[in-house]
């Protein structure tokens, strides 16, 4: 093999993750910057639904792109941030949405927290209170036990 064959090969290959890395990075153009400035803020608070807790703007899942598409062209229709969040919604419910609403469904994500925080002060002070009351039962003891060793 000639030199110039394997100095081909070594730039072919050098090259290649630059490239494939370069066109799997979604380009989207847009006419106004306040639609950039949408479609930046709604793909920043949509959630993958395959990804753990990632939104869709970082994630590289395959449904995660076809989110942003979906989002572009739902802004490049004319579509108004609730429209948009609306429609994600309806298609894959309510955990798409960082921001849940309150229903009967989702109310022990908001109580759950009070709850445990309630119940753990609650805790700390009857634990306090019961260890006050046996340092005074311990204290009685002890002086009971003195006066007996002093009559003796």
């Amino acid at each position: 093999m000639s030199n110039r064959f394997l100095t081909a090969i070594f730039i072919l290959f050098t090259l290649l993750p630059c490239i494939e890395a370069y066109a799997a990075k979604d380009r989207y153009e847009f006419d106004d910057p306040s639609q950039r400035e949408l479609f930046l803020k709604l793909t920043a608070e949509l959630r993958c639904p395959m990804c753990q807790n990632q939104n869709i703007a970082d994630s590289d899942a395959m449904i995660a792109q076809d989110m942003r598409r979906k989002v572009f062209r739902l802004l490049q229709e004319g579509k108004s941030e609730e429209e948009v969040i609306s429609f994600m919604k309806a298609r894959y419910g309510d955990f798409i949405y960082y921001q849940p609403p309150v229903t009967i469904g989702t109310i022990w994500l908001w109580l759950l927290p009070a709850a445990f925080a309630i119940i753990a002060l609650l805790v700390v002070f009857f634990q306090k209170k019961q260890r006050s009351i046996n340092d005074s039962t311990e204290k009685l003891a002890q002086a009971e036990r003195i006066l007996e060793q002093d009559k003796l």
